[in-house]
């Protein structure tokens, strides 16, 4: 069987080569992000607690103290779901301006800049609290900002960095930090609270993050070939086995051709799809486990946790997976995009029937939760990094575009489903696991039918040759 393009046979280090050193390195600088977006969500309760034992006599000092551990403010619920969105604001406006701009511009600058000033804010964000929701919501905004910032740069580093047959395993294992950074998020923030005060969260995280940006103005340079520290060997490995993808284009984007291209379509639908059904297994994951299972809120934080550790595994394993199949001749680059596109969008909906028909105890429908909120991080080797198949010199912009799409389609199904909720709450999730099911199909016949893995012919026009 051939494979879609010919690839240098030589063989180098990769577990203890610089490039796997540098995507442990993202890794952990997404653990870091998603911990100072996800914090806040946890802190919440600390911070708008106002059951204190107002009036009980010899605890006004006490009381005191940990008011000063513990700041307390009265927010209403509607103020609290604004601040939880806001940030989700920042990430959105940012997706497609810093797509086109991380081809013009130093990834190294960009990220290590952004995740600074994520880190900063986080440790102001105490601060922001005190002087009231609007100065929070601002911090939040720009916090997201930042973030999104990094989440978008860093999928244009690896069209420099990875070798065609490894680009499953480095962006699977920089990407899962953002579910590691969840699990251990939602594990160490309530114990941070409690025995720190709930400002400590946002310290610590914010501390890990300024010394994370550090590491990666020393470690990170924008091409291998002009890291002083990079084996030579692996550095001939690397240019070599992208002479024929990478290229320094100098002309305007194709923007007529990208909306005519069917692959580019497939790939947006894909993460219509992805975004829509990850957002609800995320966010209303609490919301079935209280409903379904009526356990209290320490187990439920350790149930919603674990989806996150089983997603953190699957997403490695996809990346790992999809370059042994493609090192080994055992299938075309396309039908390996097919297959983790079909696992990752078909388990979840597959999984979520199962919880509507199949749950009939509490081990049953905990292990169905569980797999339908993990196997989504299947598309890590699939629809997720298509752009850098099709049209590597444009992947930014088009990581941008295909993220702000899948957002919409997130932002939509959080939005239905709270409607639904609060509507029939009788009958809710069988309405909301079908829709998810329904179009999850119908986004993954679409990838099927017109998805591609070879470079487009649009993206093709003004490519040049590496010279090493």
């Amino acid at each position: 069987m051939q494979m879609d393009n010919q690839f240098p046979p030589r063989k180098v280090p990769s577990f203890c080569s610089f490039r796997y050193g540098l995507s442990l390195l993202l890794h952990f600088c997404n653990v870091v992000i998603m911990a100072q977006r996800m914090c806040l969500s946890l802190t919440m309760v600390a911070m708008v607690n106002s059951t204190d034992a107002l009036g009980s006599p010899n605890t006004s000092t006490e009381e005191h103290l940990d008011h000063i551990k513990n700041p307390v403010y009265n927010w209403s619920p509607k103020i609290q779901g604004i601040i939880f969105s806001s940030v989700f604001y920042g990430v959105l406006i940012t997706q497609i301006p810093v797509g086109y701009l991380s081809e013009k511009y130093s990834i190294k600058k960009m990220i290590g800049s952004a995740l600074c000033l994520s880190s900063l804010l986080s440790l102001l964000m105490p601060m922001a609290a005190e002087g009231g929701e609007a100065f929070l919501l601002a911090c939040r905004v720009v916090q997201g900002a930042a973030q999104g910032s990094v989440f978008i740069a860093q999928h244009v580093m690896w069209a420099k960095w990875a070798p065609p047959l490894e680009r499953g395993r480095l962006t699977s294992l920089s990407l899962s930090g953002i579910l590691l950074g969840s699990f251990i998020v939602l594990l160490v923030t309530g114990f941070i609270c409690q025995s720190l005060g709930w400002p400590m969260a946002f310290y610590i995280f914010g501390a890990c993050g300024c010394a994370l940006s550090l590491l990666w103005f020393v470690l990170f340079y924008d091409d291998p070939k002009d890291h002083p520290c990079i084996s030579i060997s692996e550095k001939e490995y690397i240019l070599s086995s992208l002479n024929q993808q990478v290229s320094s284009r100098t002309q305007s984007l194709p923007i007529k051709a990208m909306i005519k291209s069917l692959p580019v379509w497939a790939i947006a639908f894909g993460s219509f799809a992805f975004h829509w059904t990850n957002n609800i297994m995320v966010l209303y994951t609490p919301t079935f486990i209280s409903s379904k299972l009526h356990v209290n809120i320490k187990e439920n934080g350790l149930l919603s946790a674990l989806p996150y550790l089983f997603a953190w595994s699957f997403g490695i394993l996809a990346g790992h997976l999809s370059d042994f199949f493609l090192s080994r001749n055992i299938l075309r680059l396309v039908t390996i995009r097919n297959l983790f596109n079909t696992l990752g969008l078909l388990l979840p909906a597959f999984f979520s029937v199962c919880l509507l028909y199949l749950s009939f105890s509490f081990s049953s429908t905990t292990i169905f939760l569980i797999l339908a909120s993990s196997t989504g991080t299947f598309c890590m080797a699939g629809v997720l990094i298509n752009g850098l198949d099709i049209a590597p010199s444009y992947y930014g912009f088009l990581k941008g575009v295909t993220a702000v799409i899948g957002m919409i389609g997130g932002l939509i199904s959080c939005t239905l489903c709270g409607v639904i909720l609060n509507q029939d709450p009788e009958s809710a999730w069988f309405k909301i696991f079908f829709l998810m099911a329904v179009i999850n199909v119908i986004c993954l016949l679409f990838c099927l039918v017109f998805g591609k893995a070879e470079i487009q012919d649009w993206a093709k026009d003004i490519q040049e040759h590496t010279r090493l």
